[in-house]
């Protein structure tokens, strides 16, 4: 199954969300409807772009973040060509301006990111091996639940699953396989302490 999805950079995944007309506040809704259409790239990245910033300290957004998250991985799990999500997602939504000014000032450490990412190693971020990355970040995303309860302990997951998604929306296989060593230094971590936990 190949991936017909052009390559996008994070700096053009946050300027569409900056931009969107929504009224004054960004919702969960609003930035489905943002990144819908555009592969499941973008839309792994918008929520856990959302808990890695300082948004993911508002109360909740950790949690749904993690139901958008395992919606999406799951149905790349299963090999569904395109990602759909319910509406029916509660509205939990942050003012527009100041995610803007986020944007930002973010901006030029963002441009710098996207010069070092590029379409290589293609393959890495197809089937089946993307299916596989799809299903350690629904465990990833499963593990932000409890680590809410902790201040900003669930953006340690969130930014494990924004490199995977980030390689998926620019097709860099070599971030892919960055992103997966995280991933299995997060599998390690989660089988030694959870005991103590």
């Amino acid at each position: 199954m190949r991936d017909s999805q052009p390559a996008l950079g994070l700096t053009d995944i946050l300027r569409e969300l900056a931009e969107r007309p929504d009224g004054g506040r960004i919702s969960l809704v609003s930035v489905v409807d943002t990144m819908q259409g555009r592969g499941f790239g973008p839309l792994l990245l918008a929520p856990a772009l959302l808990v890695v910033l300082p948004t993911g300290a508002i109360p909740g957004v950790p949690t749904l973040c993690a139901i958008l998250i395992v919606l999406v991985a799951g149905q790349l799990v299963l090999g569904l060509r395109a990602p759909w999500v319910p509406r029916r997602l509660r509205k939990v939504d942050f003012d527009q301006d100041r995610f803007r000014a986020m944007v930002e000032r973010a901006r030029p450490w963002t441009e710098r990111v996207d010069r070092l990412l590029k379409p290589r190693l293609q393959a890495l971020t197809r089937w089946p091996f993307n299916r596989v990355g799809a299903l350690a970040c629904l465990l990833l995303a499963v593990a932000m639940v409890p680590l809410e309860l902790v201040p900003f302990a669930a953006a340690i997951p969130a930014l494990i699953i924004l490199l995977y998604a980030l390689a998926l929306a620019a097709h860099d296989g070599a971030l892919a396989l960055i992103s997966g060593t995280g991933m299995g230094a997060a599998g390690v971590a989660a089988v030694y302490f959870w005991p103590i936990i």
